[in-house]
């Protein structure tokens, strides 16, 4: 009965499914912040919602039953018990907050499509390398922002005033957002060597270490790309085991048969 069930679980045509349902819960949600269209719909967005949440509910149940306590073990179906025990809470009183959560349903998207799932454990897997990037902009941030307040922090003081400013400006800066009229060049208006300053900030930050980050998240992506090929070789590897023990098995089989046969014809 388990192994049924999991089989229909794991299909295509399920999976394809509770894409179509999330999707439509999504479209759901976002017809739900229109006030002209809860006036005029309201009831029926708020049954073809609790509808879905139903839906998730026995979903979620029938894995559950399928995979049984090793259906706790895995990240993803606990990421999915989460959402859908949220979308349950009650939300009155205290918990009203908790109506606006339901927006996270659509979030069940990433456990349920495989590439997203794989992009995610690529982000996840980037965290150390990412979080060494961030240390070292913050290191270049605070070096650069201590130097911007001591050079320009007395003549603009809403820009480079303080530690914070500085670094609030240069982060602008970094973006490029209106980096050179709105900043750089009223800046270099009274010192005209300015430039000196902002342009190896901007080489440090915009090209050097934001590039870093991409570089580290596309090794990442890489690597998990790597892992999920790993395993569909591994079960290949498995599936083609399992056959050739069968057909060993099978040839066995024959070939007693085979003898029983020769048997049977030498005695008559």
């Amino acid at each position: 009965m388990r192994a049924k069930l999991r089989s229909i679980i794991e299909s295509r045509q399920w999976e394809y499914t509770i894409i179509s349902i999330i999707a439509l819960n999504a479209i759901i949600l976002g017809l739900d912040t229109s006030m002209s269209l809860i006036a005029n719909y309201g009831m029926i967005l708020r049954f073809l919602d609790e509808l879905i949440l139903a839906i998730f509910v026995v979903e979620l149940t029938l894995r559950i039953i399928a995979f049984g306590p090793s259906f706790f073990k895995g990240p993803w179906n606990l990421f999915d018990f989460f959402i859908i025990s949220i979308a349950l809470v009650p939300a009155t009183g205290p918990a009203t907050i908790l109506r606006s959560l339901r927006i996270l349903r659509i979030l069940r998207l990433i456990s349920v499509v495989p590439s997203l799932r794989s992009v995610i454990g690529g982000l996840i897997l980037a965290l150390p390398g990412m979080g060494s990037i961030v240390l070292l902009m913050g290191l270049v941030f605070y070096v650069f922002s201590v130097m911007a307040t001591r050079l320009y922090g007395a003549v603009f003081p809403e820009w480079f005033g303080s530690i914070g400013a500085s670094a609030y400006s240069l982060f602008q800066i970094m973006t490029l957002e209106s980096w050179s009229m709105g900043i750089v060049r009223p800046v270099m208006e009274v010192f005209p060597n300015a430039w000196m300053f902002f342009i190896p900030f901007i080489l440090c930050t915009a090209f050097t270490v934001l590039n870093l980050f991409i570089g580290i998240i596309v090794a990442a992506m890489q690597q998990e790309h790597d892992k999920d090929l790993e395993e569909d070789r591994i079960n290949v590897h498995e599936e083609t085991r399992h056959v050739l023990h069968e057909l060993k098995d099978l040839k066995v089989e024959l070939l007693s048969e085979l003898e029983r046969i020769r048997k049977d014809r030498k005695k008559g």
